[in-house]
Order: structure tokens, then C-alpha cells, then sequence
């Protein structure tokens, strides 16, 4: 039952909100995530999510004067992350509303 509980870690959201907050390279974009969000994400993981919203057109390539191949989110990715995180406030502020009207119902 947890691990369905725990969608709002996926991973195209977190590669997505990672990159809102500019362009990154995959490692750097694996930090952030584990930094700020607390989700560990594999290589394989990462790279897949990364191929998956390149071709959706939700992030894009950056030149690279090296190896590591920078990415930034589309102005379609950017309105993606913003639906999807207007669902996600929405279901949260709902279910805190909720809770505090159980808790403090029971306590009465």
C-alpha cells in the first residue's frame, strides 16, 4: 500500500521541478532531487525519465562544452509542472482541511 501512496514522487515531476529551477546536467539534477525532495534517483531511472520528457517536448538538450549534456524544461514542461502541481495543492490542501476536522472532532 505505501508504495501507491508515494506518486507525488514521480519522476518525471521531480526531473521536471528540478530543472524549473534552471538548466543541469544529470548528476546535478539527481542532487537537487535528493537534496530538496529526498528522492534517491537511479541512472537508469534518470535517464529514461530524461529520454521520455525529451521526447514529449518537455525539456530540451542544452550545447555542451563537455560531456555532461545540460537540460532545461520547455515552456510545455513548465505548463505541465504547473498543472500537475495545482492537482497536487489541491489534493493536499483537501486532505489537511479534512484531517484537522477529524482530529478535532475526536478531541471534543
Amino acid at each position: 500500500m505505501t508504495e501507491r501512496l508515494d506518486r507525488w514522487a514521480d519522476p518525471p515531476l521531480l526531473v521536471l521541478a528540478s530543472l524549473a529551477g534552471g538548466p543541469k546536467h544529470g548528476y546535478a539534477i539527481t542532487q537537487d532531487v535528493a537534496e530538496t525532495m529526498g528522492v534517491r534517483l537511479s541512472a537508469g531511472t534518470l535517464y529514461a525519465v530524461i529520454s521520455r520528457l525529451e521526447s514529449r517536448e518537455l525539456i530540451e538538450p542544452l550545447e555542451s562544452e563537455d560531456r555532461r549534456r545540460p537540460y532545461r524544461i520547455t515552456a510545455a514542461g513548465a505548463q505541465e509542472l504547473a498543472e500537475q502541481s495545482q492537482r497536487m495543492q489541491a489534493v493536499a490542501g483537501l486532505a489537511c482541511t479534512r484531517l484537522k476536522a477529524q482530529m478535532g472532532g475526536a478531541g471534543a
